[in-house]
């Protein structure tokens, strides 16, 4: 037992000490590849060593390397945090140590995440019957529910494809917005149907499928929709009850892509913003962005638990299967075994509750509203589009060059932390406000931060 709390105590103590220090650290990585390569590389070791030194050789040469992107000043990637209780949880989750493809060997971890998945449809507005999955992120739930999908619309033509296989299959139209993430793309390459099948549907100039445009390309033939909510660089969202009435009158499966924009039907304020969400047939979002869960932590959610089950769902003679009731999770995602994550989920929403959720929605699209109107206030920069979300897209007018300068200028910095991007052929800046912990001070020592570095 002393064994044990050396090493958890060892990595306690700079746990804690580095979550304290998140306000002032800086927010991008010190160390460069050379000295983490000198530091944490050579030769394994032919003796084991002192699990206790281990964990603070780790920690100690790891740390330079670190980017603080659980800082209330990282605003890259819309990555999230990890709220006080969604990290315990996790914690617990290691020393716990279960594999959650089964129920037999894990009955908690199997009840929370049936608990979770229950909670998390009725906050997101889905229909109470859905079927939930946890994956590891967005490109996990899109690949599943596409591929659900596919068996789904294939069956329909009279294909098995869990038989039979795409070779030889009707051709299956997939028609998505052209400002699409690529994780869509890359599902539909680990999938087999090619990224030859995807009908690109022409967008506004916000990033919003055109539901004139879709109702022009759709046939009767198989087919997948693909609609957005939470363009990753507009923070756009596509009209999904529109094209959900569209795609259905032509026999269309309705996937959305909802890796941070599904959770404005979370906020009272915002749930317009998604009306219609819950005609859909299946829904892809990450707890690991807004709900502020640590990585790796995707949903797919399903309206078709059957079609679901069966597209995911292994047997075999050596599997201890759930009886009546008890959920297998291996049924809902392309794992067999794999780690918990429905702890942290299920500890993050009790913690936050559904008045929490909410107002950690909104105050990250107030944060960022507030992070253009001071940008654009100074005259320097220019805000590219509407912030409708969370998103903010900033440039040096008529510049790409100063832009991507600027960008650089900005992590090298290490007050704040932004990725660049290209927005409709020209560079950007782009903002994403996903963490419980940013505050105003944050938000107006980043602009101060920007407009000093600004090139020129």
């Amino acid at each position: 037992m002393s064994q044990w709390r050396e090493v958890l105590d060892e990595a306690a103590q700079y746990a804690v000490g580095y979550l304290d220090g998140l306000p002032e650290r800086r927010v991008g990585s010190s160390a460069t590849l050379a000295e983490l390569r000198e530091t944490l590389g050579g030769r394994l070791p032919d003796r084991g060593e002192n699990p206790r030194e281990v964990i603070a050789s780790l920690a100690r040469h790891a740390d330079p390397g670190v980017v603080a992107s659980s800082s209330g000043r990282y605003f890259g990637f819309v990555i999230g945090g990890a709220t006080p209780a969604a990290l315990a949880a996790d914690w617990l989750t290691s020393v716990w140590d279960q594999n959650a493809g089964l129920y037999v060997i894990g009955p908690a971890a199997a009840v929370v995440e049936e608990t979770a998945g229950q909670w998390l449809a009725e906050l997101l507005g889905l229909p109470p019957t859905v079927s939930a999955g946890f994956v590891t992120g967005a490109q996990m739930a899109n690949f599943t529910g596409l591929a659900v999908a596919l068996h789904e619309v294939l069956g329909r033509a009279g294909w098995d494809v869990a038989e039979r296989g795409l070779w030889g299959a009707p051709p299956v139209r997939v028609l998505a917005g052209q400002g699409r993430h690529g994780t869509i793309d890359r599902a539909l390459r680990f999938l087999g149907a090619g990224t030859g099948s995807i009908v690109p549907i022409e967008m506004d100039d916000q990033g919003r499928m055109l539901p004139s445009a879709l109702r022009a390309a759709l046939d009767d033939g198989p087919a997948i929709v693909c609609a957005q909510l939470g363009n990753v660089n507009s923070g756009a969202l596509d009209p999904v009850g529109e094209i959900c009435d569209l795609a259905h009158e032509r026999g269309a499966w309705v996937h959305v892509d909802g890796a941070f924009g599904l959770w404005a039907a979370a906020s009272p304020r915002l749930r317009g913003l998604v009306d219609g969400v819950e005609k859909a047939d299946s829904w892809a979002t990450d707890a690991h962005k807004w709900l502020n869960v640590p990585y790796d932590s995707g949903l797919i959610f399903c309206a078709h638990p059957d079609a679901h089950r069966a597209t995911m769902g292994a047997r075999a003679g050596y599997l201890v299967h759930g009886a009546e009731g008890e959920r297998d999770a291996l049924d809902y995602g392309p794992e067999h075994s794999r780690r918990a994550r429905g702890f942290a989920v299920y500890a993050a929403l009790r913690a936050l509750g559904r008045d929490g959720v909410a107002d950690l929605v909104d105050r990250c699209c107030a944060l960022a509203t507030r992070f253009a109107e001071r940008l654009a206030a100074s005259g320097q920069v220019e805000i590219l589009g509407d912030v409708v979300l969370n998103q903010v897209l900033v440039r040096v007018p008529g510049a790409d060059d100063d832009t991507r300068e600027l960008v650089e200028r900005v992590q090298h910095d290490g007050t704040c932390w932004m990725s660049g991007t290209t927005w409709r052929g020209k560079a950007a800046m782009r903002i994403s406000v996903s963490n419980w912990s940013t505050t105003e001070e944050d938000v107006d020592r980043s602009v101060t931060a920007i407009l000093s570095l600004l090139p020129g």
